[in-house]
């Protein structure tokens, strides 16, 4: 098989270049809805990366619709998509920029809050129910289907760990908002990948931990970090406002 137009790649681990170049060869024409691309092993010596970077770059591929990954390995082409998109839903949001910023410091102000209430207030039930999700996250890393699931779960439960019914509902409220907003940008930047799903992983275990040592201070810090880590993937997509 030819190898692909590509560059080798400036830093390593960087599978978001991967997944850039190969959507631009898919824009551009280069490759073609049928085409099959090379193996994981070509394409990893042609960027110069080890496989486990291309794979990330080929998950958020499928994520995205472009290709599909046959059992057995062996990945195709089933989509192009016009050269100013992204995704189909990214016109709409970003039409609504403004209110999806305030949908994100709405979340970030009540969960900070949670996390420090959480801490002081969680029973011994709400501390297992809390690390029976961390420990499905570590085991589902890379299944978006799953991470998207167990990743609002975990974020619901330390809602209710707050026995306080008026913060539970304000979450719900402003989370079927946000998923609604922008459920595209979250599967295929957050659990689509494997590494992404990885650092999510350690950002809830963080939190996790702060909450069973009942450190208010620190379970809110860190949950304003893990926030603030969401929001930077979120705006990347934003445009300028």
């Amino acid at each position: 098989m030819p190898p692909l137009e590509v560059e080798k790649l400036s830093k390593r681990n960087h599978y978001e270049e991967i997944t850039e170049q190969v959507k631009r060869l898919i824009i551009e024409g280069k490759l073609k809805v049928g085409d099959k691309l090379p193996s994981t092993k070509q394409m990893s010596e042609q960027f110069g990366v080890g496989r486990s970077t291309t794979r990330e770059a080929l998950s958020a591929l499928k994520a995205m619709g472009l290709i599909e990954i046959r059992q057995g390995g062996g990945c195709r082409v089933i989509r192009s998509v016009p050269a100013d998109m992204e995704l189909p839903e990214l016109e709409s949001l970003r039409m609504n920029r403004k209110t999806v910023l305030e949908l994100l410091e709405a979340r970030e102000s009540l969960e900070v809050s949670n996390a420090a209430i959480a801490a002081v207030k969680h029973t011994e039930a709400d501390s297992h129910h809390l690390r029976a999700l961390i420990e499905e996250m570590e085991r589902s890393a890379g299944n978006e289907a799953e991470g998207e699931r167990l990743d609002l779960q975990f974020h619901l439960t330390l809602a209710r760990a707050t026995h306080n019914s008026i913060m539970v509902r304000l979450f719900e409220s402003i989370m079927n908002h946000i998923e609604t907003a922008i459920h595209d940008i979250r599967r295929v930047e957050l659990y689509a990948s494997t590494a992404v799903a990885e650092r999510l992983y350690k950002e809830h275990s963080a939190i996790f931990e702060a909450i069973v040592q009942r450190d208010s201070e620190l379970a809110a810090e860190r949950m304003k970090q893990h926030l603030q880590h969401i929001e930077r993937i979120v705006l990347k997509h934003l445009g300028e406002s």
